[in-house]
């Protein structure tokens, strides 16, 4: 008897384990194969009572559905898609847990690059000239202060490109690569995807795995004398791999082969934009959790740190050396962490503006009162359409303010919103920290063609795009389906709607080795609460994905992994000339109501 309750306590409580496993969270849908396999092995069971049980039963439902064809499954296919859309539509957002780490886990190995550096020829110096990447033959720092990059990316703002650090927001621009790294930010987009078919005899070349290059392969073939094609293209493996744009994993990425196809255009390429973004997303994939290891590269952003911040004083603005690499030994670095160190930490110095940032710069409003106080501001001279909100006018916070044997009381300081040339004519109050800047409609957007300068409100921005630039978009209709493609080498398509004009861009990124992310996004002020509901549908026989989702508004064009939904379509998905092909279905919010605002 006693044995009897120890049993079904025992059962009670798996029971009660189960149950609660269930409410912690939505079981995620079968795959075609499991509904397959009940049905089958229901069938078969009651049609060989002989069967020696589930084993055979299963082997039996395997063995049919591999000799079953694409039509044949298509039953079970649209059953399981079915139910994953509406799992999908019910199912709780995840919040990625909170990242406890105190120790950096990276590939970024500047003390390989330099071994090798120190080794190369003559001959061989030069052919990494002809390339662009010349300024990499003066670097001086060998080793990463793991630290001090654990604290920054503790503190980098992936949307925004940009890190908080010294009560400052500081932002990133490609222009901040090419003064730090000396490698070029201008010319044409560095693609690196493909189909595989293209770079089947380089990946066989340098025996590429699913893992990747192996960089000891690239190290034996470096040490050889020679100077040629094949030296230059694992040169620039090589240099990727371990410093510019190293991933998560050990070897060198493979998808690198894509731009090595044809070594003699390699110096046209905007590399300081590659290895920003490149940074952001493996940046934005740490955060999130996705990855133990953090791929980009970290040498910039100590590098960076170093050369922005300062830690001895406002006076002691030294003349800068261009390209920073070559100014940051490993004396320098010691002595910098040392005195870092005294003061506390990282983080107590102060946002200094070189004379390759616009030093200082007076705004508007500031020009408005006659006064010395002025803000300082650093920013990257870059033509992108990624926004930097400048540093208020340094005000005192008081209402008394003292200048030599004069005192004033000021008992508010009104200037005009900073949007005032695109149309705003309030005033704000800088004492009394009125926010509307904060929220005005009248913040500019840009232009997001990447040869076009032109900025304005939003409304003067569609104006001008269906004039000047008629032929670079697609003119669509809410609520009505409209088919594009993108071609392999695009990042972005824009939209712009016939009823009212507002501007789309359909955004296209790269996952190494997988395939494209697509996702679409609303030109308007950050703080415009009007968002549209919008479909993307990519398909391939009877096979599709599909994704619905909210745009979201960002001033310009977006670039790297914004946190925001986006569909991810497989590279055997893509046409036969790398083309991604998609069904695009944009929403008017004014019909959808409040559902969308």
């Amino acid at each position: 008897m006693i044995y009897g309750d120890a049993e079904e306590h025992i059962v009670s409580e798996l029971k009660r384990k189960k149950k609660k496993k269930k409410q912690l969270g939505t079981t995620r849908p079968a795959c075609s194969w499991v509904y397959f396999s009940r049905e089958f092995i229901k069938e078969y069971s009651a049609s060989h009572p002989e069967s020696s049980g589930l084993k055979a039963a299963t082997k039996a439902a395997s063995d049919a559905w591999k000799s079953m064809t694409i039509e044949e499954k298509a039953k079970y296919t649209r059953r399981a898609r079915e139910v994953w859309d509406d799992y999908l539509r019910t199912a709780p957002l995840h919040t990625p847990k909170p990242r406890k780490q105190t120790k950096l886990v990276t590939r970024c190995s500047p003390g390989r690059l330099f071994n090798v550096l120190q080794r190369l020829t003559p001959e061989q110096k030069d052919a990494v000239k002809s390339m662009g990447f010349g300024s990499l033959l003066s670097l001086r720092c060998r080793t990463l202060r793991r630290s001090l990059c654990l604290w920054l990316l503790e503190r980098f703002n992936t949307a925004q490109r940009s890190l908080e650090i010294c009560g400052k927001c500081i932002p990133l621009y490609h222009r901040d690569v090419e003064h730090v790294m000396g490698l070029t930010a201008s010319g044409k987009d560095v693609v690196n995807s493909g189909p595989d078919d293209l770079i089947a005899d380089l990946r066989h070349h340098y025996n590429a795995t699913n893992h990747g290059i192996s960089v000891r392969l690239l190290e034996d073939r470096l040490a050889a004398p020679e100077a040629g094609e094949d030296f230059k293209r694992s040169f620039v493996l090589y240099a990727l791999g371990t410093v510019l744009s190293p991933t998560a994993r050990l070897d060198v990425s493979p998808s690198f082969l894509h731009f090595l196809t044809n070594m003699d255009v390699l110096h046209q390429y905007n590399w300081g934009k590659f290895l920003l973004d490149r940074l952001v997303r493996e940046i934005s994939r740490f955060h999130q959790g996705r990855q133990q290891a953090v791929g980009g590269c970290l040498l910039f952003l100590q590098l960076f740190y170093y050369d922005s911040i300062s830690i001895e004083g406002a006076g002691s603005l030294s003349s800068a050396v261009i390209p920073c690499l070559s100014s940051w030994g490993e004396e320098e670095i010691s002595e910098r962490e040392k005195r870092e160190r005294e003061l506390g930490g990282y983080g107590l110095g102060e946002v200094l503006c070189k004379e390759r940032c616009i030093a200082v710069e007076a705004s508007e409003q500031g020009s408005q009162i006659e006064s010395p106080l002025v803000g300082k501001r650093r920013t990257g001279i870059q033509n992108v359409a990624i926004f930097e909100q400048a540093n208020e006018p340094n005000f005192l916070k008081t209402k008394n303010l003292v200048c030599g044997n004069i005192e004033l009381v000021v008992d508010s300081v009104k200037t005009p919103c900073r949007n005032k040339e695109y149309g705003c004519t309030e005033t704000v109050d800088r004492l009394r920290n009125n926010d509307h800047e904060e929220t005005c409609s009248y913040q500019p957007c840009a232009c997001p063609l990447t040869n076009c300068n032109f900025i304005d409100s939003s409304e003067q921005l569609s104006l001008h795009f269906s004039s000047k630039h008629w032929d670079s978009g697609r003119v669509f209709r809410y609520n009505i389906p409209l088919s594009v493609s993108l071609a392999m080498d695009a990042q972005f398509l824009v939209l712009q709607a016939e009823e009212d004009g507002i501007l789309f861009i359909l955004n296209k990124g790269v996952v190494e080795t997988v395939g494209n992310t697509v996702m679409i996004t609303c030109i308007a002020p950050s703080s415009s609460k009007e968002k549209f509901l919008y479909d993307l549908v990519s398909g391939r026989g009877i096979s599709s994905l599909r994704l619905k989702s909210m745009t979201e508004n960002f001033p310009g064009r977006v670039e790297g992994f914004p946190p925001m939904d986006f569909l991810l379509v497989p590279f055997r998905f893509l046409g036969p000339s790398g083309e991604l092909n998609l069904e695009v279905c944009i929403w008017n919010s004014t019909e959808l109501g409040e559902d969308c605002q």
